[in-house]
């Protein structure tokens, strides 16, 4: 494979080498991003336009569970690498043929007649989508030149918002035009099968990387199974000892069930991390334990969780709120809260990035949390105010090769006025979020640190869809909507009171 790769790329000359590796980065940062909407938004719509109720939505959100325990098997992935593909390569092919084919699986299933496999695939392609991201940042780390990481970086988040507009925005209207979710499923395991056959055949190799050491890979695997098995373990402990209390998992209370959801994972860390250390997982045991020798590493792990809650319950239920609370189309969704939205947050996170130059790192995180925080508002005055109360704009029929409109399309002006400000603000919050993520990893153990911390980040997103469901039925969309400004205060009090240790960061 290498011999290969050299005759196809022999010798380019520093300038085209190094557009060479950002065109990479570029294009990885398109394939991570694709699969997030596939088993967030995307599927959210499905199933809302399906018929499934917003309890179900709600806990059909746990199918992103992998994106939190990242951390388990990044390990794995930075001591093996697949034969003949080379360094990282082979990983990404893998990963990516069969994310093409668990979406095309997807794609042939009724959300409705067949909840329990279609939960089991949406838990596939999210785990496919984790492990790929785990390879796409090790990957960045090691092609990149010191030099080249800050424009890197940047075209990396240029391609993955580009490709949520496409699983995110443009997807919406394709559904809204075609009439099936199934056929945009099938569409988008056909770009995954494309992104494939690039990362076989057009990245750049990698000759400077680190190959892993020889020996203890038998140990270092088995120290994996027993990993699995401490976790398998304290899940079923954790759920046993509910039930000897008196509770019932099977009662059809939501919230019973959220509790089950909880205490499973829970007891499932603590055993897994100790059967880990027990069966000699030292990959593993050693990167944990160089990140928590760190000062303030657990008020770190909770500032992390904490800073984005807000957002996350807010976000957690926009588009059944949107399509089923508000009656808003498929397609002013996608239009909106899909296409320009992101655009927005693109524009957000550049506006952030400026700022951030005069601009100490833990100033940041706090001005842009309480505007993020802020931004919520402009969802509860929706819900206040209902549809059409600021009256609309009517955008012409479009056709831009992917994507048209055949008939123009009203645009309600507060539902563009809430999207607007969500994703300004949340896009400023994301930019200092990332810097203060990057800040913490030690470059010894990048790869599982970043997958740690950014496991942890996704927690919000992940754990707070089954609670948001129940609460939305609970107590309706505005009061939800109150609830997740003040579900975001705390974030923003750790910011506070560890502004000189987010200081020493920026400053490290």
């Amino acid at each position: 494979m290498a011999l290969f790769m050299s005759a196809l790329f022999p010798a380019l000359p520093a300038p085209l080498a190094r557009a060479h590796r950002l065109a990479a980065v570029l294009f990885l940062g398109f394939a991570s991003g694709l699969p997030l909407a596939l088993t967030g938004q995307a599927m959210q719509a499905w199933l809302t336009v399906s018929g499934v109720n917003l309890a179900t939505i709600g806990f059909l959100g746990l199918v992103g569970v992998p994106y939190t325990f990242k951390f388990l098997w990044a390990p794995l992935m930075d001591r093996f690498e697949p034969p003949w593909l080379g360094r990282r390569r082979g990983w990404l092919v893998l990963t990516q043929l069969s994310l093409a084919g668990v979406l095309l699986l997807m794609s042939g299933l009724n959300p409705v007649a067949q909840p329990a496999l279609f939960a089991a695939i949406g838990v596939s392609v999210a785990f496919l989508s984790a492990s790929q991201d785990i390879v796409i940042d090790a990957y960045r780390t090691d092609v990149l030149a010191a030099q080249e990481r800050g424009l890197g970086s940047s075209l990396a988040v240029f391609g993955y918002r580009l490709a949520m507009i496409v699983s995110g925005g443009v997807a919406f209207i394709w559904a809204q035009e075609w009439g099936s979710w199934p056929k945009v499923y099938g569409v988008m395991a056909g770009l995954m099968l494309a992104a494939a056959g690039v990362s076989f055949l057009l990245l750049p190799s990698l000759t400077g990387a680190p190959k892993p050491a020889p020996g203890h890979a038998v140990r270092e695997l088995r120290g994996f199974v027993a990993l699995l098995a401490g976790v398998a373990a304290g899940a079923w402990l954790a759920r046993l000892a509910l039930m000897v209390l008196g509770f019932d998992p099977d009662s059809g209370d939501p919230w019973v069930e959220l509790l089950f959801v909880l205490a499973s994972i829970l007891g499932a860390l603590p055993l897994g991390y100790w059967a880990a250390r027990k069966a000699g997982f030292e990959t593993f045991t050693q990167s944990l334990a160089s990140y928590f020798s760190r000062e303030g590493a657990w008020a770190f792990l909770a500032l992390i969780v904490l800073y984005k809650l807000g957002d996350a319950f807010a976000g957690s239920l926009t588009t059944p709120f949107l399509i089923k609370g508000m009656a808003y189309t498929q397609a002013e969704v996608g239009i909106v809260n899909k296409l320009i939205g992101l655009w927005l947050t693109i524009v957000g996170a550049l506006v952030a990035g400026a700022v951030m130059l005069r601009l100490r790192l833990d100033r940041a995180l706090l001005a842009f949390g309480v505007l993020q925080l802020v931004s919520n508002f402009g969802f509860w005055l929706l819900a206040v105010s209902g549809k059409g109360a600021w009256g609309d704009v009517v955008l012409p029929a479009f056709n831009l090769g992917i994507v048209h409109l055949d008939t123009p399309t009203p645009i309600d002006l507060m539902l563009l006025f809430a999207i607007a400000a969500e994703n300004l603000t949340g896009g400023m919050g994301t930019a200092a979020f990332v810097a203060l993520l990057m800040g913490l990893c030690n470059h010894r153990y990048t790869a599982t640190h970043y997958a740690l911390l950014s496991a942890f980040a996704a927690v919000g997103r992940i754990y707070v869809s089954p609670l948001s469901g129940v609460l939305s039925q609970s107590i309706g969309w505005p009061a939800f909507f109150v609830f997740s400004v003040a579900a975001g205060v705390p974030g923003l009090v750790m910011v506070w009171w560890m502004r000189r240790g987010i200081r020493q960061l920026a400053q490290a």
